[in-house]
């Protein structure tokens, strides 16, 4: 659910409540691609080497810590969600044939089939084993299908105007790119070419702010010329949105920001419907935190820079509030999700699993991949370890050992999910005779 992000869905399916801390989250229920995460704690991007601590690069999963104590049901309910992806990949379709059979509520077979099928292999960031892992969820909000002086506040659709580039590694460098358009939103690449021509357009990657090489360009025609697309602010201010269908209105201009972080949500209608909607595009700008603003600008501190915080902040700063919401230049545009009795689905393809799912920095993790993640609960120093699965993608989710994982649908999950700032480690698990090399190969 990239909120990139990233992030998730929110049709009329009903979702089991995130449980106490005391309790495994059973079942808690799209990317911004994008959560709350604190982006001046973001991990590092070293490149990613397994430690070898038996020699071989290899731990059985019975080995990892607390692995004895897991409920195992809802970990293998996510893994098959992940076959439905990964099933087509040769490595994978003994496990995902195996795990098909399995009967969820038979705990010590699943244990076993992990056991025997799977390999652990410590992930590391250079010489750390520790990095941050933050969460994320599905908001819901209060609206309707028609503007009103309830509901004044647009949840905006893909502007006609918003054209999408894909600008390869290859050419970075390159001062002036020639693009032609090839869909509704799409630019096509006329690589050999500096100069455009009659219908062509012209490209200056100067003008984006792209932060690697590769990656999307994302803009708006000026003649003939792709200049950037507009920023938070302006599309505030009303440019560019005059072509985006407005999909729904809801109540709370701060709930909406937070459902743009989060990429996904539930609005709840006046007939008691929900329409569910999630990421479809961004304006091209990368995500800033608002809360790293507020702790730099000295208005809270570091420990209050949760979701709850930033909240209270606008209530008690409500003149304020456009202004801070203009730190952050990113916008997401949403589309309507079918409803149904599934999570939203990631950046894998397939629903997320509310407690099961973590977005993850694919260069590193690849996609599908079982994670065993060992780390905290929120605000606290007690252990929270579980069998995850890397299903989800985000812009802010960089590094090796870095994850947010996906909390669930609803205020509780929220409170979770925003208060989530925690040291922890991962493990890949990898099916048997599967290297993490050759399973980062394409």
């Amino acid at each position: 659910m990239q909120a990139q992000g990233a992030r998730g869905n929110m049709g009329g399916w009903p979702v089991r409540p995130v449980s106490s801390p005391i309790h495994d989250v059973a079942a808690m229920l799209k990317r911004l691609l994008l959560s709350l995460p604190l982006l001046w704690l973001a991990a590092c991007s070293t490149t990613y080497t397994p430690t070898l601590p038996d020699g071989r690069g290899q731990l059985s999963p019975a080995s990892l810590p607390a692995w004895q104590q897991q409920p195992m049901g809802d970990t293998l309910l996510a893994l098959k969600q992940s076959c439905k992806a990964m099933a087509r990949k040769p490595a994978w379709q003994a496990v995902c044939a195996d795990a098909a059979r399995i009967p969820p509520e038979d705990g010590v077979q699943v244990r076993q089939f992990f056991e025997t099928r799977f390999n652990a292999w410590p992930v590391r960031d250079g010489a750390s084993s520790s990095g941050l892992i933050t969460g994320y969820y599905e908001p819901l909000l209060n609206g309707s299908r028609s503007r009103s002086e309830r509901t004044p506040w647009p949840v905006y659709g893909v502007p006609a105007d918003l054209l999408v580039l894909d600008y390869p590694a290859a050419l970075h460098g390159r001062s002036v790119l020639v693009a032609r358009r090839s869909a509704a939103n799409r630019l096509q690449l006329l690589p050999d070419k500096t100069v455009a021509g009659a219908g062509e357009v012209e490209i200056h990657p100067a003008d984006f702010p792209v932060d690697r090489p590769g990656g999307k360009l994302k803009g708006r025609l000026s003649g003939n010329r792709l200049l950037p697309y507009y920023t938070r602010a302006e599309i505030n201010q009303g440019k560019g949105v005059s072509t985006a269908p407005v999909l729904a209105w809801v109540e709370d201009p701060v709930e909406l920001f937070f459902l743009q972080v989060q990429g996904s949500g539930r609005i709840q209608l006046e007939d008691g419907s929900f329409l569910h909607v999630g990421y479809a595009e961004q304006n091209g700008y990368n995500y800033q935190s608002i809360g790293k603003w507020l702790v730099d600008k000295g208005e809270m501190t570091l420990a209050n820079a949760s979701m709850q915080g930033i909240q209270a902040w606008i209530k008690a700063n409500p003149g304020k509030q456009q202004a801070l919401f203009g730190v952050n230049p990113s916008y997401v545009f949403f589309k309507v999700l079918p409803g149904g009795d599934s999570g939203p689905a990631g950046a894998l393809g397939v629903p997320l699993t509310g407690g099961y799912s973590i977005a993850v920095d694919p260069r590193y993790i690849p996609l599908g991949t079982p994670v065993y993640l060992a780390t905290t609960w929120p605000l606290s120093q007690q252990p929270l370890t579980r069998l995850v699965h890397a299903q989800d993608t985000g812009s802010a989710i960089k590094g090796a050992v870095r994850a947010d994982l996906f909390w669930g649908y609803g205020s509780e999950a929220g409170m979770y999910a925003g208060k989530m700032k925690q040291s922890g480690s991962l493990w890949m698990l990898l099916p048997r005779g599967v290297t993490p090399s050759m399973a980062a190969a394409p």
